[in-house]
């Protein structure tokens, strides 16, 4: 009985196991996240070109990083301060982000599912302390930016985000055009960088002004792995 319940708890624990031993390996390989994978099984468009962070503009990365998470170059994956600000507060311009770090959306993409739950919350925590230990925050953000959903229709990555918004490589973005991007990050189905309405404008400009007062928010970015 006992070889039995051993088996059986091998048997539900060792999937929950498979990302973690991923993970180190995403030092090195490129990534596809579960919305990708589904839209590939399903024969739905993907539109995806990946770049490495060095050929993306400067100003995205720290528009995301304004936008997303401010504290990404300083937490260990997780910011317990955020997370109770967004369980405690209203958001003033929408949709709420959910206190979720850059590292926490990043697992989010790469392993679970969309949408809220407390069971995907719990998976999600010790998945981003995992990967904020093994990855560096270079890698870490550009995983994310080549790999999160930025546009209505199978576009995933700052590449095809911004080939489809603005028509232009993710290379040769100015800062208005980058925190634009980064304003339709919640939801790029009812948010568009291509057509901006008041909500993302105002976002944008809010972004584009944090970015300009804390210049040293992207600090982590220019630390290479050994």
């Amino acid at each position: 009985m006992r070889r039995v319940l051993v088996g059986f708890a091998a048997i539900i624990l060792a999937p929950l196991a498979v990302p973690y031993l991923l993970v180190p390996f995403y030092r090195f390989v490129d990534p596809v996240s579960t919305p990708m994978a589904w839209r590939y099984l399903t024969g739905a468009r993907v539109a995806r070109i990946v770049l490495p962070l060095d050929q993306i503009s400067p100003a995205l990365p720290i528009a995301v990083i304004v936008a997303e998470d401010g504290s990404f170059c300083r937490n260990r994956g997780i910011d317990l301060g955020a997370m109770r600000e967004a369980l405690g507060e209203a958001e003033d311009f929408g949709e709420a982000r959910g206190g979720s770090t850059i590292t926490q959306q990043t697992a989010k993409n790469l392993f679970l599912w969309q949408g809220r739950s407390f069971i995907r919350k719990a998976l999600e925590i010790p998945l981003a302390l995992w990967i904020n230990l093994v990855l560096p925050k270079r890698r870490v953000l550009e995983i994310y930016l080549n790999v999160v959903e930025w546009g209505p229709n199978g576009q995933f990555g700052a590449e095809a985000g911004s080939r489809w918004a603005f028509g232009k490589s993710a290379r040769d973005l100015d800062a208005r055009q980058a925190a634009e991007l980064a304003a339709i990050l919640p939801n790029p189905v009812r948010r568009s960088a291509q057509h901006p309405g008041p909500l993302v404008s105002r976002l944008a400009g809010l972004y584009g002004r944090r970015a300009t007062d804390h210049p040293a928010l992207a600090v982590c970015l220019r630390q290479r792995a050994p």
